[in-house]
């Protein structure tokens, strides 16, 4: 009779030491993983978010000075309004297609603002205003902010897909975790891989 007692209080020691050892060998790594990389998503969007906001005002302040430059103006706001309109579908990081979409249509409005900067260079009087100057700062510090976004995602992304591969993560995502899957990340468009060619 007093054993009875003894072996329930050993199992719930042992049961105990399985719960801590189960703790300390990655079983909430990989949703730990998960909702990193999602706020780093977050933060990206926010970041080509701010980039959006600001499109329209530099695109009135250039309008005043470069009415001529109106192809580029154009090219620049159908960009923009492509890449705001696109619908962003829960399971995009997931989803390679919409991703692929997502990061083409944010590389097209970043080309269309590069395309515009360029314009900007012939317009002496423009460079100088002041409205220009700060939201030319400003597109610039976003643009910085929006590389730090995206590489901060990147390692975040690294770190989940990599926990899903990897021992013991792989054998939790295979038992615990069956839906997740791995999250797709940024890629450098084929064109600028290309080597420039310089000729003299």
């Amino acid at each position: 009779m007093a054993l009875l007692p003894f072996r329930k209080l050993r199992m719930v020691l042992m049961l105990a030491l399985l719960g801590f050892g189960l703790a300390g060998c990655g079983i909430n790594a990989i949703p730990t993983h998960e909702e990193k990389a999602k706020a780093a998503w977050s933060q990206v969007l926010n970041q080509y978010q701010r980039r959006a906001e600001l499109i329209p005002n530099l695109i009135e302040t250039v309008k005043g000075f470069a009415a001529q430059e109106k192809d580029v103006l154009t090219s620049v706001v159908e960009a923009r309004a492509k890449a705001t309109q696109t619908k962003i579908p829960a399971d995009i990081l997931s989803n390679p297609g919409a991703f692929k979409a997502f990061q083409q249509n944010q590389g097209a409005l970043s080309g269309a603002l590069s395309r515009l900067m360029v314009v900007v260079e012939r317009y002496p009087e423009l460079k100088s205003n002041q409205n220009f100057l700060a939201l030319q700062s400003q597109l610039e510090g976003t643009e910085n902010r929006i590389s730090v976004a995206r590489r901060d995602y990147i390692e975040a992304v690294r770190l989940y897909n990599t926990e899903l591969k990897t021992f013991p993560g792989r054998l939790w995502a295979q038992f615990l975790y069956t839906g997740n899957k791995p999250m797709e990340n940024f890629t450098i468009e084929a064109e600028k891989m290309a080597v420039p060619k310089v000729k003299f």
